[in-house]
C-alpha cells in the first residue's frame, strides 16, 4: 500500500511540474493555434518520458536513459530558473497593470468635445488610440523573454554539468589526524572511492579510468564505500571487471550501498570478492594496530541485511583507533556510540546538482568533505559517478586520497 501511495504521489508531482512548465513556456508565450497545441503535446510526451525512464531503465530498457535523464536535468534547472523569475515577472505585470489603469484614467477625464452648432449633429469622434501600457503584446513579449532566458540558462547549466559529470574525477587529498593512531600507521594512505554507479550511462571505460587513477596513488589501502552498480552482475559484470586490477599494500575493501540492494546485493558481494575486494559485512579486522571496520547500508534492513554496529564492534580493544567504512554519512550517529574515530562515506554525491544539495542537507549531517558528527570525524567523498541525470553542478566527481596522521 505504501508503494502505491508513493507512486501516485510521484506521478502527481511529475504531472504538476509539467503543467507548470507548459503554462510558463507554452501557454503564456503563444496565442491559441497550432504552436500552442504542439507545445501541449510536447509537454505531455516529456511528462510521460520521466516515469517511463525511471521504470524502464530498472527493467533493462537502457535506451531510455540518455533522453530521459537529460530531460530530467534540463527540467530541474528550468523549474529553478522559472521559480526565481516569478518575483520579477510579477513586478513587471503589476507595473503593466498600473500603466493600463493610469492610461484608462486619463481617457476617462478627457473633456467632451463641443458641439459645432445648436441642433447640429456632433462631430465625428477621432479614432481612439490604444492607451499606453494596454498593448497585449507587451505581456506576450515579457513571457517570451522569460521563457527564452530560462531555456538558455537551463541548457547552459546542464551542458556544463554534463561535461563535469562525464569528465575524469578530480583527486581530493585530505590529511586527518587520529589521536590513537599507532606510530607504525603514521602516514597511512587510503584511496577512497564511492558511488561509481556503473549502469546504463557508465560502463567499463569508467571503471578503467578510476582503477588507473587509484593505482597511480600507490595507496596502502583501497576503500570502495558502496553504490558501485545500478544493475545485475549479468548486465554489468564486464563493466566491473577492471576492479580486479586494483593495487594497494594492504588490500581493497568494499561495503554495500543502497543501490547494491536495488541490484541484487548478494550476487555483487560474491562478485567483488571474486574480483579481489574483501567485503566487510558488519565486521572488523585489525591492521597493524588499527581497526578497519565495515557495516552494511541502511537499505539492507529491508532485506534482513542491515547494519549491525553491536556485532561489528563487539569485544574490540578501545585503545586502538577504528576507521569505519559506511556508505551513508548519517550512519555516523550510530558509529559515534561505539567510539569510532573516523568514518569514510559517500552516498550524497556532494549534492550532485546545486541547489539540490540544500535538500540533501536535510537528510545527511555532512554533504561533502570533512566534518564531525557526535564527536566522530566523518569524511564524505562526492563519488566518482552520478545517478540519474549525467550532470554534476557544484559537485565534481571525485576520488579521495586520505592520509592518517597522529595529533
Amino acid at each position: 500500500m505504501g508503494v502505491i501511495v508513493f507512486v501516485v504521489f510521484a506521478f502527481a508531482v511529475i504531472g504538476l511540474i509539467h503543467l507548470y512548465l507548459w503554462k510558463r513556456l507554452v501557454r503564456d508565450t503563444t496565442r491559441p493555434g497550432p504552436w500552442r497545441r504542439a507545445g501541449g503535446v510536447a509537454a505531455i510526451a516529456l511528462g510521460v518520458l520521466v516515469p517511463a525512464t525511471l521504470i524502464g531503465t530498472r527493467a533493462g530498457q537502457w535506451w531510455l536513459a540518455w533522453p530521459g535523464y537529460l530531460w530530467l536535468a534540463v527540467m530541474f534547472y528550468l523549474i529553478v530558473v522559472l521559480v526565481v523569475l516569478e518575483i520579477p515577472m510579477l513586478v513587471a505585470k503589476l507595473w503593466l497593470r498600473r500603466q493600463r489603469k493610469a492610461a484608462a484614467a486619463v481617457v476617462a477625464q478627457a473633456p467632451e468635445p463641443a458641439l459645432v452648432g445648436a441642433g447640429g449633429p456632433p462631430p465625428e469622434a477621432p479614432p481612439a488610440e490604444t492607451p499606453p501600457g494596454h498593448n497585449p503584446d507587451r505581456r506576450l513579449l515579457l513571457a517570451r523573454g522569460a521563457a527564452i532566458f530560462a531555456g538558455l540558462t537551463a541548457a547552459s547549466i546542464s551542458g556544463y554539468g554534463i561535461r563535469s559529470a562525464l569528465g575524469p574525477p578530480q583527486l581530493d587529498r585530505v590529511t586527518i589526524p587520529l589521536a590513537k593512531l599507532p606510530r607504525s600507521m603514521e602516514g597511512m594512505r587510503i584511496a577512497l572511492v564511492s558511488d561509481i554507479h556503473l549502469g546504463p550511462l557508465r560502463g567499463r571505460s569508467h571503471t578503467e579510468r578510476i582503477v588507473n587513477m587509484i593505482n597511480e596513488m600507490d595507496a596502502d589501502l583501497v576503500a570502495v564505500v558502496g553504490d558501485m552498480v545500478d544493475g545485475s552482475v549479468e548486465e554489468l559484470g564486464a563493466a566491473a571487471a577492471p576492479l580486479e586490477r586494483l593495487r594497494s599494500r594492504r588490500g581493497a575493501y568494499f561495503v554495500t550501498g543502497n543501490h547494491e540492494y536495488f541490484s541484487g546485493y548478494q550476487q555483487w558481494v560474491d562478485e567483488v570478492a571474486r574480483l579481489g575486494l574483501r567485503p566487510l559485512r558488519n565486521e572488523r579486522l585489525e591492521i597493524d594496530g588499527l581497526d578497519l571496520a565495515g557495516v552494511n547500508d541502511i537499505a539492507g534492513e529491508e532485506y534482513d541485511d542491515g547494519p549491525d554496529f553491536a556485532k561489528t564492534f563487539d569485544g574490540r580493544d578501545t585503545s586502538r583507533p577504528v576507521v569505519l567504512l559506511a556508505h551513508q554519512p548519517v550512519q555516523a550517529h550510530d558509529a559515534a556510540k561505539h567510539g569510532v574515530d573516523l568514518q569514510l562515506s559517500g552516498h550524497t554525491h556532494g549534492g550532485q546538482m546545486v541547489p539540490w544539495s540544500l535538500l540533501v542537507r536535510l537528510e545527511q549531517p555532512i554533504v561533502s568533505g570533512l566534518g564531525t558528527v557526535d564527536g566522530t570525524k566523518v569524511y564524505v567523498t562526492n563519488g566518482a559517478g552520478f545517478w540519474g541525470p549525467p550532470v554534476r553542478v557544484g559537485a565534481p566527481p571525485q576520488v579521495t586520497l586520505v592520509e592518517l596522521n597522529s595529533q
